[in-house]
């Protein structure tokens, strides 16, 4: 990943509403959910939520498609791994003895 496209991606995150879709979408699994049922969910305008799914799709964070008169968005998670993969690549290269996973709070073990 390209650092242009990282930083795409992060300011399609750092927005309080498509955060907030984006984590709603990750705990919603590879089904994805409506717009609709987003909206519902966030307590959101529609249109303006359309507008901020629109700029996660852009940045290759969340994917979109149609059932019928419904659109439904789930995470991409093709391009959250290569989000992450750019955050970390060279996590602990100089001392690759520190390396801990991703889950662990004290990165010394």
């Amino acid at each position: 990943m390209e650092s242009k496209t990282a930083i795409e991606a992060l300011l399609a995150l750092a927005q309080e509403t498509r955060l907030a879709a984006y984590r709603l979408l990750v705990r919603s699994g590879p089904s994805g959910l409506p717009a609709g049922e987003i909206a519902a969910l966030l307590a959101a305008n529609p249109s303006t939520l359309s507008r901020h799914l629109a700029q996660l799709e852009r940045a290759n964070l969340v994917r979109s498609w149609r059932v019928q008169r419904q659109i439904f968005y789930s995470i991409n998670w093709a391009g959250t791994g290569a989000l992450l993969a750019f955050l970390t690549e060279d996590c602990c290269k100089a001392d690759p003895s520190v390396w801990c996973d991703r889950t662990s709070e004290d990165c010394t073990q």
